[in-house]
């Protein structure tokens, strides 16, 4: 089928990359290039560096409503349009130019985990499955018809990286299994139940502060789906340091105050929580790279009785 693919993030370039192989993509829509990291260099989307080294033309509109895009769609003549993580959102006039209208690869259980963060929305929850559902769009978030929908089990040890990047190849998959049913005419487009409908939305950089009072299984979700950003934050000798790397432990030790050190070992130290004990396995100081707690130790003496603080709401 003739496509134009709609989307920004490496996320989506597994899902660009397997409906190129398969259909004819006449464009790549992403958002405009932004500059990023501390020299705020211009850089393009994942998706636009993919689309020119495959030579495929690329279009990234500033306005989207003010009928030049959608002349411009009209112009491609699309069948059908893909989309996987564009970023934003598409009014219905732009829906109706393509005959089989948008499908989106969203990487959830729909209705579970509509909005933006659907990975990191799972591993907060702290749920052991997820999964990749393929919708139809419409003009709502996420509440159009679902195409197909298939489950993937979330390990112990997955991040919200580990995890995306699994979810991402397993979109593109599915995508050309849907495209397949849509191209027959076998598709069956089935209605989201709007009873088991659940939301997430962006995090912000408060959102990583780690309350120690909270259960381990919490903060230890909070450390997965924080990772790279914001990063779970935590207070330690009179720094701001990240976790990034943790385990729920058992603890028989006597009881601490929640953040206080109860063990130290050679690759971890072990702190309590307002429920159970979490291991504290990579941690990162400012200015300095993730390390293993254990390369970290042979820097930094700690012991036991020393505390991990709460980061308090006027800090930076």
């Amino acid at each position: 089928m003739r496509t134009v693919f709609f989307g920004t993030p490496e996320l989506a370039v597994p899902t660009l990359a397997a409906v190129a192989e398969r259909h004819e993509v006449t464009a790549v829509v992403c958002q405009p290039d932004k500059p990023q990291g501390r020299g705020k260099k211009v850089v393009p989307p994942p998706t636009k560096a993919w689309a020119l080294e495959h030579g495929i033309p690329v279009h990234q509109p500033v306005k989207l409503n003010d009928g030049t895009f959608e002349a411009w769609l009209r112009e491609q003549a699309p069948d059908i349009c893909v989309l996987a993580a564009y970023g934003r959102i598409l009014k219905q006039p732009i829906l109706d130019v393509p005959r089989f209208g948008f499908v989106n690869m969203h990487p959830s259980l729909l209705p579970r985990h509509r909005g933006p963060s659907p990975v990191r929305g799972a591993l907060l929850e702290g749920d052991s499955v997820t999964g990749v559902t393929i919708m139809r769009l419409d003009a709502g978030t996420d509440t159009g018809d679902i195409v197909l929908q298939e489950e993937v089990p979330i390990e112990p040890d997955d991040n919200a990286i580990r995890l995306t990047d699994r979810l991402a190849a397993f979109g593109g998959q599915l995508m050309v299994k849907a495209l397949a049913q849509i191209a027959s005419g076998e598709a069956l487009y089935a209605p989201q139940d709007e009873s088991r409908a659940t939301h997430t939305r962006m995090l912000n950089k408060a959102d990583g502060r780690i309350c120690w009072d909270r259960p381990a299984h919490e903060i230890h979700n909070l450390v997965r789906a924080a990772v790279p950003w914001p990063a779970a934050q935590t207070r330690l000798e009179n720094e701001v340091v990240q976790i990034h790397r943790t385990q729920v432990v058992d603890d028989n030790d006597a009881p601490a105050s929640p953040g206080t050190i109860v063990r130290v070992e050679r690759d971890r130290v072990v702190v309590a929580t307002g429920q159970g004990a979490l291991a504290v396995l990579e941690i990162q100081s400012p200015g300095k790279r993730v390390m293993p707690m254990g390369d970290y130790l042979r820097g930094h003496a700690l012991h036991v009785g020393e505390r991990f603080e709460e980061i308090s709401n006027d800090a930076g």
